[in-house]
């Protein structure tokens, strides 16, 4: 049986441990405190690795980096960042409308909670991070300043000896045979998750925001099918259907359950190798996109910062929408940055409209209590798309 099992492709060995992950967690709930360990070391291993991963990937590439390499696809990469996330808040606000939702605004505010108060903390955040010490950086998962320092050292080692530049690859390469071994036990880790997700939330506490979690889920859907792929077909120039379903059969799948872009970076820089991406644009894009690439958050800002304007009978002009989902973007690229991700920045899109801080974290706590859905939705969008555009432009210009 191990043997056959072997002989399976990654993806098919994850889709036989969702389906036994499920049938577990229906007829076995109470083995979750005990399946969950193997979730719990899947994710571990992959946010411990993604620190040093990055800074060595990005320093190596950049210290041999070579004109002609394709670094200059990093451009129209980050064009494609930007203009996704303003379509996905865009497409939110049109999904808002057609299909309003509203919020039982009853729960107690989450006080322990503190969310950014103005766009303006959201970027102080943001380049407080791009300055912060190395070691610290590494130790927090601080990927902003990671980046940095990565990029920094990588340009002045661009003039060091062949010898030292040749050892920084050799480094990069033991590090990715690290993460082989590690995306290996994909499997057994998303076994473990599954059981623990579907055993501990199951749907009871989700049928009260059943049409809220229908609207935020069926619009990622939508950016995911149709706007990525209008996007890829325009760089590449043909039916971009296969590339978009493998991103998401492999990274999307995993990025759903272990909910951190940060752990799945290794994952989607071995299927980039896989797809014969140029690893000096993948070891940077990647990691920049897993940062800053969160069209997923702005579909989440902008869907619930609409569902507390509804369920408040807020007028809202289609000029205030427009300005809402530029807002969505700017914060939604600033959620590493913050202690909680897209929800805490709820309130400043909330802003937008007067609506009280009180009110806002109520709006933050219902996103808590369906994020096993919303999170992990938001999660499978933002990091399948880091390696489809990233894929995209690199193979099209190949």
């Amino acid at each position: 049986m191990f043997s056959a099992l072997a002989r399976l492709s990654l993806v098919s060995r994850i889709i036989i441990a969702i389906v036994l992950g499920g049938l577990v967690a229906y007829f076995i709930p109470e083995a979750a405190g005990y399946v969950s360990i193997l979730g719990d070391l899947f994710i571990k291993a992959l946010k411990s690795v993604a620190p040093i991963l990055v800074f060595i990937l990005v320093l190596a590439s950049i210290a041999n980096f070579k004109v002609g390499q394709g670094a200059s696809n990093l451009k129209p990469i980050l064009l494609m960042y930007v203009v996704g996330m303003l379509l996905a808040a865009t497409t939110a606000v049109i999904a808002s409308n057609l299909f309003p939702s509203t919020l039982i605004l009853t729960i107690d505010p989450e006080t322990q909670l503190q969310p950014p108060s103005s766009i303006a903390e959201v970027l102080k955040t943001l380049l407080l991070n791009f300055i912060s010490n190395p070691v610290t950086a590494l130790h927090e998962a601080n990927f902003i300043g990671i980046l940095a320092w990565a990029v920094g050292l990588g340009m002045a080692l661009r003039h060091a000896s062949d010898t030292t530049r040749q050892v920084l690859t050799d480094i990069a390469d033991g590090v990715n045979h690290i993460i082989r071994i590690v995306i290996s036990f994909a499997p057994l880790g998303i076994f473990g998750l599954v059981v623990a997700t579907f055993a501990q939330a199951g749907l009871d506490t989700l049928e009260h925001y059943a049409h809220l979690i229908i609207v935020l889920v069926a619009t990622m859907a939508f950016v995911a099918l149709v706007i990525n792929p209008i996007l890829v077909a325009i760089v590449m120039k043909k039916n971009p259907y296969p590339l978009v379903f493998k991103c998401l059969e492999e990274s999307g799948i995993t990025a759903f359950f272990t909910r951190s872009s940060a752990a799945n970076i290794p994952v989607n820089l071995d299927l980039a190798k896989r797809l014969g991406v140029s690893e000096t644009t993948a070891n940077v894009s990647i990691p920049l996109g897993a940062t800053i690439n969160m069209a997923g958050a702005a579909v989440t800002i902008t869907i619930l910062t609409l569902a507390a304007v509804n369920t408040l009978d807020i007028q809202v002009d289609m000029t205030t929408m427009i300005v809402l989902s530029v807002v969505s973007v700017v914060t939604a690229c600033g959620a590493s940055g913050v202690a909680g991700g897209s929800l805490l920045l709820i309130p400043v899109a909330c802003g937008l409209f007067g609506i009280s801080s009180e009110t806002a974290m109520q709006v933050v706590a219902i996103g808590m209590v369906i994020s096993v859905l919303q999170d992990s939705t938001e999660t499978a969008l933002n990091s399948s798309t880091d390696i489809l555009f990233t894929a995209a432009v690199d193979l099209s210009r190949k």
